[in-house]
């Protein structure tokens, strides 16, 4: 089986949180200008499209991008089925058979269009995170911008998580992807200083 990404494309067009800094890929240097080369400059916040988030997002204390562990984001996977879901805690996950799963990828459907940044969304109940860590689960990814409501001034989701071991992939493409156990490769990229990084997130199923 071909691996499937579940990346959006980084474009002029994708969505970003109301006050970000949008995406904008800019061609520097042209072929016919050096002779040789095109050379391209790109203008973003990590926070655009699929993408991680370091606790310092939240936490000025906190670990930045390249302070996380790279093992949390290969590995096994589970997709989940929460579509119909508003608020998701520990009763979306019942079933789920917990052995070598370290990640979870919830799918909600709720913003299948990445050029619409949603008003609202669904979002993780703080109750999520002791109970993951329980289970042994190291990353949880959605299919939304955030974790948290899409208003939250308090990122409860965020800090929860992060408080038991649980990093945080946001914005991933799982429309389409029938939920399962899959292999996962989302490497957030070597910024030393950064708070977040977009990731090429891909998915193999097992």
């Amino acid at each position: 089986m071909s691996w499937i990404d579940i990346s959006h494309p980084m474009n002029e067009r994708i969505a970003t949180w109301p006050e970000d800094t949008p995406f904008s890929y800019h061609r520097a240097v042209t072929k016919e200008e050096s002779g040789s080369v095109n050379i391209g400059d790109i203008t973003m916040s990590v926070h655009t499209g699929t993408h991680i988030d370091a606790p310092f997002h939240f936490d000025d204390e906190g670990k930045k991008v390249l302070d996380l562990d790279v093992e949390v984001y290969i590995g096994k996977a589970e997709v989940v089925d929460c579509r119909g879901y508003i608020s998701i805690g520990p009763e979306a996950f019942e079933g789920i058979d917990w052995t070598g799963i370290g990640r979870i990828l919830v799918k909600t459907d709720a913003s299948p269009d990445p050029a619409e940044f949603p008003a609202e969304a669904p979002y993780l109940d703080p109750a999520v995170a002791p109970f993951l860590e329980a289970r042994g689960v190291r990353l949880i990814g959605m299919d939304v911008p955030s974790v948290d409501p899409m208003d939250s001034e308090t990122l409860d989701a965020h800090h929860a998580l992060f408080a038991h071991g649980v990093h945080i992939l946001e914005n991933a493409a799982l429309h389409g992807v029938e939920p399962g156990t899959y292999d996962l490769c989302a490497l957030p990229l070597a910024l030393e200083d950064a708070d977040g990084s977009p990731v090429r997130a891909v998915l193999k199923p097992v």
